[in-house]
């Protein structure tokens, strides 16, 4: 099981109550990931070659790619190794986030499109983008940004004007409003993860009428995509009914 969402851990105690072995791996981007009830592992694999490897190895039968909807990389290298291996790939997806009436949403296919949105006038946004791209942020400096992390920077970013706030989703509706109110955000900057886990922020938004620069989904390759733990468990047991 390819991981790190909050539909990754709740697939990770489907799995373990069902009694089904399987394997949850992290990426590695944060430094104390969530215990999950299943065998974990954390780290990359190499690339394609790696991961073929590795399902060879441990005679992996089966893939559920889990990922952030922007590790788009993993996935296309998890359905180039399944391809390789022939092992069994499905996608545990969530639908995306549309604009609702009262929302103010510029959307930009990626990051450094999303930087150039920031152009004009001083303003205190939230860069709801986790540490990754934090940096490609300092190329607009006349901005204050405030910056959730799970963890606390080593070292402090190379923005003039920030401040961060160190807190573990999922967020609610309420706290974040008051976030946003404590920190006088103007603006939020973020991906279009979809889902419920991590959308708390897009109602604080619509709730206070602020601007949201919504970053579109990378193209992923077509695959085989279901939308809830179920359905995953439903797809391994027609594996096995069906050898």
């Amino acid at each position: 099981m390819l991981g790190g969402t909050t539909e990754a851990s709740a697939l990770a105690r489907a799995v373990a109550d069902a009694g089904i072995a399987a394997t949850f791996s992290y990426a590695g981007r944060v430094d104390s990931p969530k215990v999950q009830p299943i065998p974990q592992r954390v780290g990359g694999f190499g690339g394609v070659a790696g991961l073929v490897r590795y399902l060879r190895e441990h005679n992996i039968t089966h893939v559920v790619d889990a990922t952030h909807p922007f590790a788009a990389q993993m996935s296309r290298n998890a359905d180039h190794a399944c391809t390789e291996a022939g092992v069994a790939l499905l996608a545990l997806t969530r639908a995306p986030w549309a604009a609702e009436a009262g929302d103010t949403w510029t959307h930009v296919p990626d990051i450094a499109s999303a930087v150039e949105a920031l152009g004009g006038i001083a303003r205190r946004v939230m860069l709801a983008l986790g540490r990754m791209h934090i940096e490609d942020f300092a190329a607009q400096p006349q901005h204050h940004y405030v910056l959730r992390l799970v963890d606390a920077p080593v070292q402090q970013p190379s923005l003039p004007h920030h401040s961060v706030v160190v807190a573990r989703g999922p967020f609610d509706v309420a706290g974040d409003i008051a976030l946003f109110k404590e920190h006088a955000v103007d603006i939020v900057v973020c991906k279009n993860a979809g889902g419920v886990g991590a959308d708390a922020k897009i109602h604080a938004a619509r709730a206070l009428g602020l601007p949201v620069v919504m970053i579109d989904r990378p193209a992923l390759p077509a695959r085989r995509e279901v939308a809830t733990a179920q359905a995953v468990l439903d797809w391994v047991a027609e594996a096995q009914h069906g050898a």
